[in-house]
Protein backbone atom coordinates (compact mmCIF):
# COMPACT_ATOMS: atom_id res chain seq x y z
CA UNK A 1 0.00 0.00 0.00
CA UNK A 2 1.28 3.23 -1.02
CA UNK A 3 0.97 5.85 1.71
CA UNK A 4 2.39 9.83 1.46
CA UNK A 5 4.23 10.28 4.12
CA UNK A 6 3.42 13.91 5.89
CA UNK A 7 4.59 13.44 9.58
CA UNK A 8 7.51 12.49 11.28
CA UNK A 9 6.63 10.01 13.13
CA UNK A 10 4.43 8.39 10.45
CA UNK A 11 4.62 4.52 10.86
CA UNK A 12 5.07 3.10 7.03
CA UNK A 13 1.96 2.68 5.11
CA UNK A 14 -0.34 3.64 7.49
CA UNK A 15 -2.46 7.40 6.24
CA UNK A 16 -1.73 10.39 8.19
CA UNK A 17 -4.56 11.02 10.91
CA UNK A 18 -6.47 13.73 8.40
CA UNK A 19 -7.55 10.42 6.24
CA UNK A 20 -9.03 8.91 9.11
CA UNK A 21 -11.87 8.49 10.81
CA UNK A 22 -12.28 8.94 14.91
CA UNK A 23 -13.00 5.75 17.14
CA UNK A 24 -14.24 6.26 19.96
CA UNK A 25 -13.82 8.90 22.58
CA UNK A 26 -17.76 9.94 22.44
CA UNK A 27 -18.10 11.67 25.23
CA UNK A 28 -15.72 14.51 24.90
CA UNK A 29 -16.57 14.69 21.29
CA UNK A 30 -20.27 14.91 22.20
CA UNK A 31 -19.25 18.01 24.85
CA UNK A 32 -17.09 19.64 21.55
CA UNK A 33 -20.56 19.39 19.30
CA UNK A 34 -22.65 20.95 21.52
CA UNK A 35 -20.60 23.56 22.20
CA UNK A 36 -20.97 23.92 18.57
CA UNK A 37 -23.94 23.92 18.45
CA UNK A 38 -24.94 26.71 20.94
CA UNK A 39 -21.75 28.70 19.77
CA UNK A 40 -20.17 28.54 22.44
CA UNK A 41 -16.74 26.56 20.92
CA UNK A 42 -13.91 27.14 23.42
CA UNK A 43 -10.47 29.29 21.58
CA UNK A 44 -8.12 26.36 22.49
CA UNK A 45 -8.72 22.74 23.47
CA UNK A 46 -5.81 20.34 24.87
CA UNK A 47 -6.64 16.67 24.43
CA UNK A 48 -3.99 14.51 25.66
CA UNK A 49 -3.74 10.82 26.58
CA UNK A 50 -1.23 7.74 25.27
CA UNK A 51 0.47 8.18 22.38
CA UNK A 52 -1.15 6.34 19.59
CA UNK A 53 -4.51 6.44 21.07
CA UNK A 54 -6.09 8.84 18.29
CA UNK A 55 -5.91 12.29 19.01
CA UNK A 56 -4.93 13.92 16.10
CA UNK A 57 -7.43 11.34 14.36
CA UNK A 58 -10.01 13.30 16.98
CA UNK A 59 -8.65 16.75 16.47
CA UNK A 60 -9.10 16.09 12.52
CA UNK A 61 -12.63 14.90 13.06
CA UNK A 62 -13.87 17.68 14.90
CA UNK A 63 -12.24 20.17 12.35
CA UNK A 64 -13.98 18.86 9.56
CA UNK A 65 -17.12 19.05 11.15
CA UNK A 66 -16.57 22.82 12.80
CA UNK A 67 -15.32 23.74 9.03
CA UNK A 68 -18.49 21.89 7.74
CA UNK A 69 -20.90 23.83 10.14
CA UNK A 70 -19.22 27.03 10.02
CA UNK A 71 -18.88 27.74 5.95
CA UNK A 72 -20.72 27.56 3.11
CA UNK A 73 -19.37 24.45 1.54
CA UNK A 74 -20.58 21.19 1.76
CA UNK A 75 -19.07 18.41 4.18
CA UNK A 76 -17.89 16.31 1.07
CA UNK A 77 -16.02 18.78 0.04
CA UNK A 78 -14.42 20.36 3.48
CA UNK A 79 -13.43 16.46 3.87
CA UNK A 80 -11.57 16.33 0.84
CA UNK A 81 -9.85 19.81 1.33
CA UNK A 82 -8.82 18.36 4.43
CA UNK A 83 -7.55 15.52 3.43
CA UNK A 84 -4.98 17.14 1.53
CA UNK A 85 -4.26 19.82 3.61
CA UNK A 86 -5.41 22.56 1.33
CA UNK A 87 -8.55 24.08 3.22
CA UNK A 88 -7.92 28.16 3.52
CA UNK A 89 -9.27 28.15 7.10
CA UNK A 90 -7.11 25.25 8.24
CA UNK A 91 -3.48 25.80 9.95
CA UNK A 92 -1.75 22.88 11.16
CA UNK A 93 1.40 22.68 12.99
CA UNK A 94 3.90 19.38 12.85
CA UNK A 95 7.73 19.20 12.76
CA UNK A 96 8.41 19.98 9.51
CA UNK A 97 10.67 18.54 6.40
CA UNK A 98 14.12 19.48 6.14
CA UNK A 99 13.92 21.48 3.02
CA UNK A 100 17.49 19.87 1.99
CA UNK A 101 16.42 16.69 2.45
CA UNK A 102 13.01 15.52 2.13
CA UNK A 103 13.51 12.18 4.00
CA UNK A 104 14.41 13.81 7.09
CA UNK A 105 12.45 15.97 9.75
CA UNK A 106 13.24 18.88 12.41
CA UNK A 107 13.66 17.44 15.61
CA UNK A 108 11.73 19.84 17.35
CA UNK A 109 8.80 22.44 15.71
CA UNK A 110 10.84 25.66 15.38
CA UNK A 111 10.38 29.26 16.69
CA UNK A 112 9.72 30.26 12.96
CA UNK A 113 6.66 27.76 12.08
CA UNK A 114 5.02 28.77 15.11
CA UNK A 115 5.14 32.56 13.87
CA UNK A 116 4.24 31.61 10.68
CA UNK A 117 1.18 30.32 11.45
CA UNK A 118 0.68 33.14 13.78
CA UNK A 119 0.91 35.89 11.46
CA UNK A 120 -1.28 33.88 9.01
CA UNK A 121 -3.95 33.76 11.42
CA UNK A 122 -3.99 37.47 11.43
CA UNK A 123 -4.67 38.12 8.12
CA UNK A 124 -7.51 38.19 6.33
CA UNK A 125 -9.40 34.73 6.67
CA UNK A 126 -9.66 32.84 2.68
CA UNK A 127 -13.16 31.71 3.35
CA UNK A 128 -16.01 32.57 5.54
CA UNK A 129 -16.81 30.69 8.89
CA UNK A 130 -14.23 29.16 11.58
CA UNK A 131 -10.45 28.61 11.09
CA UNK A 132 -8.85 25.75 13.17
CA UNK A 133 -5.07 25.57 14.23
CA UNK A 134 -3.66 21.69 15.05
CA UNK A 135 -0.48 21.83 17.27
CA UNK A 136 0.71 18.17 16.50
CA UNK A 137 2.20 18.10 19.16
CA UNK A 138 3.17 20.58 21.65
CA UNK A 139 5.15 18.01 23.03
CA UNK A 140 7.68 18.87 20.12
CA UNK A 141 7.76 22.55 20.93
CA UNK A 142 11.18 23.78 22.45
CA UNK A 143 11.42 26.45 24.81
CA UNK A 144 11.27 29.76 22.21
CA UNK A 145 8.60 27.56 20.08
CA UNK A 146 6.35 26.81 23.15
CA UNK A 147 6.63 30.49 24.41
CA UNK A 148 5.84 31.84 21.17
CA UNK A 149 2.56 29.55 20.53
CA UNK A 150 1.91 30.94 24.62
CA UNK A 151 2.21 34.20 23.14
CA UNK A 152 -0.47 33.16 20.16
CA UNK A 153 -3.32 31.42 22.48
CA UNK A 154 -3.26 35.09 24.86
CA UNK A 155 -4.35 36.68 22.05
CA UNK A 156 -6.48 34.27 19.91
CA UNK A 157 -8.37 35.85 16.70
CA UNK A 158 -11.98 35.95 16.51
CA UNK A 159 -13.91 32.87 15.46
CA UNK A 160 -10.55 30.92 15.62
CA UNK A 161 -9.76 27.50 17.83
CA UNK A 162 -6.53 25.90 18.66
CA UNK A 163 -6.68 22.33 19.14
CA UNK A 164 -3.23 21.09 21.23
CA UNK A 165 -2.64 17.80 21.31
CA UNK A 166 0.12 16.23 24.23
CA UNK A 167 1.05 12.65 24.63
CA UNK A 168 2.56 14.22 28.61
CA UNK A 169 0.35 16.94 29.35
CA UNK A 170 2.86 16.66 32.56
CA UNK A 171 5.74 18.44 30.64
CA UNK A 172 4.54 21.22 28.99
CA UNK A 173 4.17 25.18 30.16
CA UNK A 174 1.59 25.24 32.69
CA UNK A 175 0.38 28.55 31.06
CA UNK A 176 -0.48 26.97 28.17
CA UNK A 177 -2.51 24.22 29.80
CA UNK A 178 -4.48 26.88 31.90
CA UNK A 179 -5.45 28.55 28.26
CA UNK A 180 -7.12 25.26 27.00
CA UNK A 181 -10.15 23.67 27.79
CA UNK A 182 -8.66 20.20 28.42
CA UNK A 183 -10.03 16.34 27.42
CA UNK A 184 -8.71 13.35 28.43
CA UNK A 185 -8.34 10.79 25.61
CA UNK A 186 -8.59 6.94 27.17
CA UNK A 187 -7.24 3.55 25.10
CA UNK A 188 -10.42 2.37 23.02
CA UNK A 189 -12.10 -1.18 23.13
CA UNK A 190 -10.26 -3.84 21.44
CA UNK A 191 -13.37 -4.31 18.57
CA UNK A 192 -12.83 -0.55 17.74
CA UNK A 193 -8.84 -1.04 17.45
CA UNK A 194 -9.81 -4.09 15.36
CA UNK A 195 -11.83 -2.09 13.29
CA UNK A 196 -8.95 0.65 12.40
CA UNK A 197 -6.14 -2.01 11.93
CA UNK A 198 -8.27 -3.80 9.16
CA UNK A 199 -9.65 -0.70 7.49
CA UNK A 200 -5.68 -0.40 6.52
CA UNK A 201 -4.65 -4.06 6.26
CA UNK A 202 -7.51 -5.83 4.96
CA UNK A 203 -5.00 -8.37 4.07
CA UNK A 204 -4.22 -9.74 7.93
CA UNK A 205 -4.78 -13.76 8.85
CA UNK A 206 -7.33 -13.28 11.79
CA UNK A 207 -4.37 -14.35 14.27
CA UNK A 208 -2.02 -11.30 13.03
CA UNK A 209 -5.30 -9.21 13.42
CA UNK A 210 -5.84 -10.72 17.09
CA UNK A 211 -2.06 -10.54 18.23
CA UNK A 212 -1.88 -7.22 17.56
CA UNK A 213 -5.12 -5.94 18.88
CA UNK A 214 -3.87 -8.14 22.28
CA UNK A 215 -1.07 -5.95 21.67
CA UNK A 216 -2.19 -2.71 21.06
CA UNK A 217 -4.30 -2.01 24.26
CA UNK A 218 -6.96 -0.07 23.31
CA UNK A 219 -3.93 2.28 20.90
CA UNK A 220 -4.42 1.41 17.08
CA UNK A 221 -0.93 3.04 16.35
CA UNK A 222 0.23 0.25 18.79
CA UNK A 223 -1.31 -2.45 16.87
CA UNK A 224 0.37 -0.94 13.93
CA UNK A 225 3.59 -1.11 15.32
CA UNK A 226 3.38 -4.60 16.58
CA UNK A 227 2.41 -5.57 13.05
CA UNK A 228 5.88 -4.48 11.54
CA UNK A 229 7.59 -6.62 14.20
CA UNK A 230 8.66 -9.31 12.73
CA UNK A 231 7.36 -13.27 14.35
CA UNK A 232 8.68 -14.18 17.28
CA UNK A 233 7.78 -15.57 21.45
CA UNK A 234 9.80 -13.02 23.51
CA UNK A 235 6.78 -10.34 23.35
CA UNK A 236 4.36 -12.66 23.86
CA UNK A 237 6.51 -14.06 26.71
CA UNK A 238 7.41 -10.72 28.06
CA UNK A 239 3.21 -9.69 28.00
CA UNK A 240 2.53 -12.64 29.91
CA UNK A 241 5.07 -12.14 32.30
CA UNK A 242 3.68 -9.39 32.70
CA UNK A 243 -0.42 -9.94 33.96
CA UNK A 244 1.48 -12.20 37.02
CA UNK A 245 5.33 -10.80 37.36
CA UNK A 246 5.23 -12.36 40.63
CA UNK A 247 3.93 -15.98 39.60
CA UNK A 248 6.53 -16.81 37.35
CA UNK A 249 9.82 -18.35 37.89
CA UNK A 250 13.15 -16.61 37.84
CA UNK A 251 14.12 -18.16 35.26
CA UNK A 252 10.89 -17.00 33.16
CA UNK A 253 12.20 -13.46 33.22
CA UNK A 254 15.65 -14.45 32.69
CA UNK A 255 14.86 -15.85 29.27
CA UNK A 256 12.57 -12.84 28.75
CA UNK A 257 15.83 -10.57 29.23
CA UNK A 258 18.36 -12.95 27.08
CA UNK A 259 15.42 -12.45 23.76
CA UNK A 260 14.69 -9.03 24.42
CA UNK A 261 18.59 -7.83 24.53
CA UNK A 262 19.13 -10.16 21.11
CA UNK A 263 16.61 -8.47 19.54
CA UNK A 264 16.87 -6.01 16.72
CA UNK A 265 15.96 -2.36 18.10
CA UNK A 266 12.48 -2.18 16.79
CA UNK A 267 11.41 -5.51 19.13
CA UNK A 268 13.83 -4.02 22.26
CA UNK A 269 11.81 -1.04 21.67
CA UNK A 270 8.45 -1.98 21.62
CA UNK A 271 8.92 -4.49 24.98
CA UNK A 272 10.74 -1.20 26.59
CA UNK A 273 7.59 0.16 25.94
CA UNK A 274 5.30 -2.13 27.79
CA UNK A 275 7.21 -2.56 30.34
CA UNK A 276 6.64 1.40 30.93
CA UNK A 277 2.65 0.92 30.43
CA UNK A 278 2.86 -1.76 33.26
CA UNK A 279 4.39 0.71 35.74
CA UNK A 280 2.26 3.78 34.44
CA UNK A 281 -0.50 1.29 34.74
CA UNK A 282 0.47 0.14 38.15
CA UNK A 283 1.08 3.85 39.32
CA UNK A 284 -2.19 4.75 38.12
CA UNK A 285 -4.13 1.66 40.10
CA UNK A 286 -2.29 2.37 43.22
CA UNK A 287 -3.23 6.19 42.82
CA UNK A 288 -7.35 5.35 42.66
CA UNK A 289 -7.28 3.13 45.69
CA UNK A 290 -8.10 4.26 49.11
CA UNK A 291 -6.20 5.66 51.77
CA UNK A 292 -4.98 1.76 52.95
CA UNK A 293 -2.83 1.26 49.99
CA UNK A 294 -0.40 4.28 50.37
CA UNK A 295 2.22 2.05 50.95
CA UNK A 296 1.40 0.24 47.21
CA UNK A 297 1.37 4.01 45.69
CA UNK A 298 4.51 4.90 47.49
CA UNK A 299 6.31 1.39 46.07
CA UNK A 300 4.49 2.02 42.71
CA UNK A 301 6.56 5.77 42.35
CA UNK A 302 9.65 4.28 43.55
CA UNK A 303 9.49 1.40 41.18
CA UNK A 304 8.55 4.02 38.57
CA UNK A 305 11.74 6.16 39.05
CA UNK A 306 14.25 3.66 39.64
CA UNK A 307 12.65 1.21 36.69
CA UNK A 308 13.61 4.74 34.40
CA UNK A 309 16.64 5.56 35.79
CA UNK A 310 18.32 2.07 35.35
CA UNK A 311 16.87 2.34 31.56
CA UNK A 312 18.41 5.71 31.31
CA UNK A 313 21.87 4.62 32.19
CA UNK A 314 21.96 1.80 30.09
CA UNK A 315 21.21 4.36 27.10
CA UNK A 316 23.50 6.73 28.07
CA UNK A 317 26.64 4.92 29.72
CA UNK A 318 25.94 1.70 26.74
CA UNK A 319 25.73 -0.86 29.89
CA UNK A 320 24.76 -4.17 29.29
CA UNK A 321 21.18 -4.53 28.16
CA UNK A 322 20.54 -7.88 29.60
CA UNK A 323 21.37 -7.12 33.32
CA UNK A 324 19.33 -3.76 33.12
CA UNK A 325 16.38 -5.69 32.13
CA UNK A 326 17.09 -8.10 34.84
CA UNK A 327 17.21 -5.80 37.10
CA UNK A 328 14.04 -3.95 36.17
CA UNK A 329 12.32 -7.19 36.24
CA UNK A 330 13.48 -8.04 39.88
CA UNK A 331 12.01 -4.56 40.75
CA UNK A 332 8.93 -5.22 39.50
CA UNK A 333 8.72 -8.68 40.84
CA UNK A 334 9.64 -7.55 44.43
CA UNK A 335 7.14 -4.89 44.06
CA UNK A 336 4.46 -6.73 43.81
CA UNK A 337 5.28 -9.40 46.19
CA UNK A 338 5.35 -6.54 48.78
CA UNK A 339 2.62 -4.99 47.34
CA UNK A 340 -0.40 -8.15 47.11
CA UNK A 341 -2.28 -8.87 49.68
CA UNK A 342 -1.57 -12.50 51.17
CA UNK A 343 -5.02 -14.08 51.04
Amino acid sequence: MSVERREADQIEGVPAPEFGRRLGHEEAFQTLTNALERGRLPSAILLHGPRGVGKATFAFDLARLVLSRTSDESEYRVAAQLAALSHPNLFVLRRAADPANAERYFSVIRVDDVRAMRDALHQTRGRAGYRIAIIDSVDDCNASSANALLKTLEEPPAETMFIVISHRPGGMLATIRSRCQSFGLRPIADDQVETVLSSVRSDLESSELSRAVSFAQGRPRRGFEALMLEEGDVLDALQTWLKAPASHPTRAHLAIADGLAAAKGAELAFGQDMIRDWLAAEAAIAAREDASARFRLASANTLWEKANALVADADIYNLDRRQTLVAVFDLIRDHVRRTTPVS
